[in-house]
């Protein structure tokens, strides 16, 4: 018999860290209207490389959030793809994978980069990421942050007590 993985509860919102991108409590809104995820990012340029290799670089967040690195990132793992905006315009985005980490474990998932600068949330987690991992309860928020932040003090407690 197969047995299913159980799915974990996520409330409406959350903080998600992005340990490649050295990026932690990130803010995140769970949106089961995104099919794809979003992360907030700025500075976005194409690069061509002396052997005519496509990069994108860019930013995340911008100096508003507390999150923010200064940090340029560039990678030539990408694509693009057309993305209908919370406002119904369609528009090209760049994409690329990337590590998250919540309740303590990590997904690989697709990102668009997009400017979520007006936003609240710089991060979208969208129904592709949630699909058979997670079950949304939208009267609860940062389960995965409450979660992270009592393992935190367990530690601090341990250690005090030797």
């Amino acid at each position: 018999m197969i047995e299913k993985k159980k799915k974990r509860t996520i409330g409406y919102k959350d903080f998600v860290d992005f340990p490649v991108l050295k990026c932690r409590n990130v803010a995140c809104k769970i949106d089961t209207g995104a099919y794809t995820s979003s992360i907030h990012c700025n500075q976005i340029k194409i690069i061509i490389d002396e052997n005519k290799q496509e990069w994108i670089s860019f930013h995340l967040l911008d100096d508003s959030h507390p999150a923010y690195n200064k940090t340029e990132f560039k990678t030539s793992s990408f694509k693009t793809k057309a993305v209908r905006s919370s406002n119904g315009e369609q528009e090209v985005r760049f994409v690329i994978v990337v590590v998250l980490r919540l309740f303590g474990r990590s997904f690989e998932a697709e990102f668009t980069l997009a400017d979520r600068g007006d936003m609240r949330f710089p991060v979208l987690l969208g129904r592709k990421l949630l699909k058979k991992r997670f079950i949304v309860d939208t009267a609860r928020t940062n389960l995965s942050y409450k979660k992270k932040q009592r393992k935190l003090a367990k530690k601090k407690n341990a250690k005090q007590s030797n």
